[in-house]
C-alpha cells in the first residue's frame, strides 16, 4: 500500500493537478498508511476511514490553474456544481460542495458520490479497491471543472452576463495556462524509430504512443484508448486501462468474434472495430484533450429544439474547420458511438465528439493520428479564444 500511495502521488504531481506539500493520501493495510502525517486533519481522516467502506483517501488543494477555476465554481455553486461533460455523466453525477471540513457532512457527501468539494481548501475522494480509484476521480473533477468554468464563461460572453468577478478570475485563469503544445516540445523520436516494426510489434508501439499521449496531457486519468488493426485481428487497450501503463493491458481482438477477449477490451471497442471496417484507416488514437472538448460544447443556439440532448443528438452540421463535431455516447445504442463516429470520420483525419474527446486516425502508423491530435488541440484553443471576439 505504500508503494502504492507514493505512486499515485507521483502521478498527482507529474499530471499537474497538485503540489507535493498539498498533498494528503491514506491507504489501509493491515494499518493505516500515510504520506505524510504532519496535517491538523489527520484526525478526522482516521474517522472517515471507520464511517466509509474505503481502502484509500486523497484530499488536496488542486495546482494552478485548477484551484483558482474550483474555487470561483464552488464559490457559486449553492451546493453542487454540475459539469455537463461526458465523463461527469458517466461517472460523476454532480461534484458536492462543503464550505467547512466537518466530518459528517463529508461522510454524508462520501456516500452519496465519489468526490467532494470543500471551498478554498480543496477535494476530497477515496478508493475502494485501490488508490487508482481516488486518483482517477480526483483527476476526472479537475478536468471536468476545467471545461464547465470555459464552457460557462463561453456562454456568459455571448448572453452578455458576464460580471467583474467571473471576468476577473478568467483573466487570472488564461495567464495560469500551460502554453500550447508545439512540435519542437514533443519527443517523437522513440515513436518516429518503432513505427518500423509497428507490423512486428505492435504492443511496443502502442505502449510508447500511450506513454506520449499522458506525457503531453493528452487524457486525463485513465480515459482514453488506442488501437491498431493488422489483418483479422484489432489491438486495442483494456477497458480502464492507464494509457502510460499499457504493459500486459493491450488486447488482440479476432475480427470474427471467435474469441471472447474484447469483453476486456476498452469500452470504445464497437466503435473502433466499426472505424477500421469501413475506412481505409487502421489506426485510432482517442483522447480527452480539453480546448477539443470545450470547443465542442460551445454552441450559441440557445433555442435548438436538441437542446440539452446535444451529446447524442445535436440537429446540427458542426464543424472545427474540416473536423466534424459528433455526438454519440459509449456503447452501441441508437446513438452509440459506432452509429455516430465512424460515418463522419470515414473521409476526416479526427472527429471531436460532443462533451467527451478527440478521436484521429491513420495508417500503419501512430505518428500521424498522434500529430493530428496535437494541430486539433491546439486549433480548438485557438478557435476557442477567437470565438469570444465573434
Amino acid at each position: 500500500m505504500e508503494r502504492l500511495i507514493k505512486k499515485y502521488v507521483n502521478k498527482l504531481i507529474k499530471s499537474g493537478l497538485v503540489n507535493a506539500e498539498d498533498v494528503f493520501f491514506a491507504g489501509i493495510d493491515e494499518q493505516i498508511v500515510w504520506n505524510r502525517t504532519e496535517t491538523e486533519h489527520h484526525e478526522i481522516f482516521t474517522t472517515l476511514f471507520r464511517h466509509l467502506t474505503i481502502n484509500s483517501l486523497l484530499f488536496s488543494l488542486p495546482d494552478e490553474p485548477y484551484r483558482t477555476i474550483i474555487n470561483y465554481l464552488a464559490s457559486k455553486s449553492y451546493g453542487a456544481i454540475y459539469p455537463k461533460d461526458c465523463e461527469t455523466r458517466t461517472f460523476l453525477h454532480d461534484l458536492p460542495v462543503l464550505n467547512e471540513l466537518d466530518e459528517c457532512k463529508v461522510v454524508e457527501a462520501l456516500k452519496r458520490r465519489k468526490a467532494v468539494i470543500i471551498e478554498n481548501k480543496g477535494i476530497i475522494t477515496y478508493g475502494t479497491v485501490s488508490p487508482e480509484q481516488a486518483f482517477v476521480t480526483y483527476s476526472s473533477v479537475c478536468f471536468s471543472c476545467f471545461v464547465k468554468f470555459f464552457v460557462d464563461y463561453y456562454n456568459n460572453v455571448k448572453q452578455k452576463t458576464v460580471d467583474q468577478e467571473q471576468q476577473a478570475v478568467f483573466e487570472k485563469v488564461i495567464e495560469l495556462l500551460s502554453p500550447p503544445l508545439e512540435d519542437g516540445t514533443i519527443s517523437l523520436s522513440e515513436l518516429y524509430r518503432k513505427q518500423l516494426t509497428l507490423t512486428e510489434d505492435p504492443y511496443g508501439c502502442m505502449v510508447e504512443t500511450g506513454n506520449l499521449m499522458v506525457e503531453n496531457r493528452l487524457v486525463d486519468s485513465f480515459f482514453g484508448n488506442l488501437s491498431y488493426c493488422s489483418g483479422k485481428t484489432l489491438y486495442i487497450s483494456q477497458t480502464g486501462s492507464s494509457l502510460d501503463e499499457l504493459n500486459g493491458c493491450i488486447d488482440p481482438c479476432p475480427m470474427d468474434d471467435s474469441s471472447s477477449i474484447a469483453l476486456t477490451a476498452s469500452s470504445e471497442f464497437s466503435a473502433h472495430r466499426k472505424i477500421v471496417t469501413s475506412t481505409d484507416y487502421n489506426v485510432i488514437l482517442h483522447g480527452h484533450p480539453k480546448f477539443s472538448v470545450i470547443i465542442s460544447m460551445c454552441c450559441d443556439n440557445y433555442v435548438c429544439e436538441s437542446l440539452g440532448k446535444c451529446h447524442i443528438r445535436c440537429s446540427r452540421k458542426r464543424y472545427l474547420d474540416d473536423i466534424p463535431i459528433v455526438p454519440g455516447e459509449v456503447g452501441t445504442g441508437v446513438y452509440g458511438l459506432c452509429n455516430t463516429l465512424p460515418v463522419n470520420i470515414k473521409n476526416n483525419r479526427g472527429a471531436i465528439v460532443y462533451g467527451h474527446g478527440l478521436f484521429s486516425v491513420g495508417i500503419n502508423d501512430f505518428v500521424t493520428p498522434f500529430r493530428t491530435m496535437v494541430f486539433i488541440e491546439n486549433r480548438a484553443r485557438e478557435a476557442f479564444f477567437l470565438s469570444l471576439k465573434e
